[in-house]
């Protein structure tokens, strides 16, 4: 059997796996939330159209490869084998929030980092970041209202200015990182840019100890945002060559930082930030030595599930977290049937 052809099988029975186990959980935040994937997904489309064989959100990306090394710190609050301290292959990829295949790379939208850690035994971990600290939807039904909001009115092939009012009024939560992107000019690259992973996660130890964690990958390059005038003048297509140039100087690295939370936390909703005073460890370094194109490319055909994870990594009751495996297998299916 050819090497890509396991590749890709074992790539599509983890989303199968990772979606069984995942259905009762899936169940509930079903039921607490009133809206499926399924709304989501064809949401998603209505507002953005479909690219036939594409995502259908961060749909503008590139790939990336590198290793991960977890820390002798980061064992202590998780058994998690990314932090055995050896070398684990990964598979990275950068992209644009939403799905315009040509959205320009200086709006003023989230920038994702997806990462699949490809561990021993044949077994994933994966991680679906953002470069804002909180994300724009405490429940799957905000997000759909939003794709509702913001579907082009066929008079103008542009959003309903009464609608996104109407949505901004109706829906605060989605302010806090409404207004972190406002505020915050895009990354100049990839790779002068932090990534959160927006959830709360448990870090479990051998010891069996759990323990709330976030974390953040933040470059070693130091971050960098392009200026209001740079904003206005460059171009259209400018993060993946400079990726793609970055890498080609040298490794590019960010460390991954763990936020330790307290039990009084905001464990279930990804728009509440926690308080700058928390206790924050290296638990990583993230090094990537090589970036090209998508088409073709080993992240383009992956699905990078966020709850694909490792023994020692549990998910919390976050209903965005929970909810997040049934949108993405829906938009793998109909991807990878060529819809």
């Amino acid at each position: 059997m050819p090497v890509k052809f396991k590749i890709r099988l074992k790539q599509i029975l983890v989303v199968f796996l990772a979606v069984a186990t995942s259905l009762s959980a899936i169940t509930l935040s079903f039921a607490a939330t009133g809206v499926t994937p399924e709304q989501v997904i064809a949401a998603v489309e209505g507002t953005f159209g479909v690219n036939p064989g594409q995502r259908r959100n961060h749909i503008k990306g590139v790939c990336a490869s590198g290793e991960f090394i977890g820390s002798a710190e980061g064992r202590k609050y998780s058994r998690s084998p990314l932090f055995s301290g050896q070398p684990i292959p990964v598979v990275a990829r950068f992209s644009l929030a939403g799905g315009n295949p040509k959205a320009p790379d200086t709006a003023k939208s989230a920038r994702g980092l997806a990462l699949q850690f490809q561990l021993p035994n044949g077994k994933f971990h994966q991680m679906a970041m953002l470069n804002t600290p909180i994300f724009g939807a405490a429940q799957p039904q905000t997000f759909y209202d939003l794709m509702i909001a913001m579907k082009p009115d066929p008079a103008t092939g542009k959003p309903n200015p009464e609608a996104l009012k109407a949505f901004k009024e109706s829906h605060p939560d989605n302010l806090a990182q409404a207004q972190y992107l406002a505020n915050n000019n895009p990354p100049t690259s990839y790779a002068n840019s932090s990534y959160w992973g927006i959830h709360t996660f448990k870090f479990i130890n051998r010891a069996n100890k759990t323990t709330l964690v976030r974390w953040q990958f933040v470059p070693q390059d130091g971050e960098q945002r392009l200026s209001d005038e740079q904003l206005k003048s460059s171009p259209a297509n400018f993060l993946e060559k400079a990726l793609i140039d970055r890498t080609q100087n040298g490794p590019v690295r960010w460390d991954m930082i763990a936020t330790i939370g307290q039990p009084n936390d905001e464990q279930n909703n990804p728009t509440i930030a926690w308080p700058e005073n928390r206790k924050q460890v290296k638990v990583g370094t993230l090094t990537l030595t090589k970036a090209a194109p998508q088409p073709g490319q080993a992240c383009e055909a992956i699905n990078f599930d966020p709850l694909i994870l490792s023994d020692g990594v549990q998910p919390t009751n976050d209903p965005i977290l929970l909810f997040r495996s049934g949108a993405y297998a829906i938009s793998y299916g109909k991807r990878q049937a060529g819809n």
